[in-house]
């Protein structure tokens, strides 16, 4: 069995919840482009790239959108989104998490972020986590989201240890297909423990440290 020496972590849905930011985001653009756009829409954009979750929105467009607008269109969300993201605080990171990865920083591991989102460290920072992670790798350092493994394969790079070595914890379908890509193991929260290839399906966020022992 490999040993792990690394655990990188997904963001959203895992470290915490922005999810209804995303969504009071893109249901702004949406509405105002006359597109109808739902919860059940929005499940579909957890863990892929912000154009990648436009192209999904627009599939219900009446019109076709240059490379232009849809650029400016992303831009205009996220700076929407970018303003949601004032109302985060330390209260939206659980004691269960914050607790955790003190014991897993204690029993030796490396800890690293590896999210597509390119406000990784604005939303780390917001919740008390700005300077606490060995790497972060994110959306402003890769070329290609999940399910490519660029994101994990960067972080591991980072903290200096093989693929096998390493833990990729994830909540979406698209990071555990990534984990598998890459080569990592892998454990899955949410739905992603659902997922045919994730290596530990687990309940809680507490559940990684019967996974992560003393090494």
């Amino acid at each position: 069995m490999n040993t792990i020496h690394a655990i990188i972590f997904d963001l959203d849905g895992v470290i915490c919840f922005t999810d209804k930011y995303h969504y009071q985001a893109w249901k702004e653009l949406a509405d105002r482009e006359g597109i109808y756009f739902d919860e059940k829409i929005n499940d579909r954009l957890r863990g892929v790239s912000r154009m990648q979750s436009l192209d999904i929105i627009l599939e219900r467009a009446s019109k076709e959108y240059t490379k232009e607008e849809k650029e400016s269109m992303a831009a205009m969300k996220n700076e929407s989104y970018v303003k949601l993201l004032e109302n985060m605080s330390t209260k939206d990171l659980s004691d269960e998490v914050k607790n955790t990865l003190d014991e897993l920083r204690h029993r030796g591991y490396k800890l690293a972020i590896g999210s597509s989102s390119k406000n990784t460290k604005k939303i780390l920072k917001q919740i008390g986590l700005g300077d606490y992670f060995d790497a972060i790798s994110d959306g402003t350092n890769i070329t290609k989201s999940k399910p490519d493994p660029e994101v994990f394969l960067k972080a591991a790079d980072m903290v200096e240890e093989k693929t096998q070595n390493c833990l990729v914890v994830e909540d979406a379908a698209a990071g555990i297909d990534a984990a598998c890509a890459g080569g990592f193991l892998s454990a899955g929260i949410g739905d992603a423990a659902a997922h045919e290839g994730v290596t530990y399906p687990i309940r809680t966020f507490g559940e990684l440290l019967s996974i992560c022992q003393d090494f």
